[in-house]
């Protein structure tokens, strides 16, 4: 982690919804991020804000980044570093993982204090902060 990280910002805001735990999958949960998790509490969808319907339990304007590359499983304290270095800024985050890779949501208008963050900690933040 000294190199640090290059974080891709997408190009989108996302919505994070909730439904209850026995909640088909919806239709509108689609786009080109999508994350869909399910617990024995609830159904959590993440994706794009323009599709989530208005009466839908949900926080909007996130604003992803993820690490580029492939993080290896074994590795150890990538995202409470991140974390860390996130909640010193007060900016709140949603993180998710993915098979290869970690990312952060953050709220639009934390963004600027996020990138900020991000890299006086050594990383590079890549893209501007999509449009709503």
């Amino acid at each position: 982690m000294s190199n640090g990280f290059r974080f891709r910002v997408h190009d989108e805001r996302l919505a994070i919804a909730r439904l209850d735990r026995d909640a088909a999958v919806p239709d509108w949960a689609r786009g080109r991020f999508v994350n869909v998790a399910r617990t024995p509490d609830e159904l959590s969808i993440v994706c794009a804000q323009a599709y989530v319907p208005a009466n839908t339990k949900q926080e909007r304007d996130k604003v992803a980044l993820g690490i580029e590359g492939v993080i290896p499983m074994t590795t150890i304290g990538i995202l409470a570093s991140l974390c860390r270095a996130l909640a010193d800024a007060e900016v709140p985050v949603f993180a998710l993982s993915t098979y290869d890779t970690d990312w952060l949501l953050v709220s639009a208008d934390r963004f600027t204090a996020a990138k900020r963050a991000l890299e006086s900690a050594g990383h590079v933040v890549l893209g501007p902060l999509p449009a709503s």
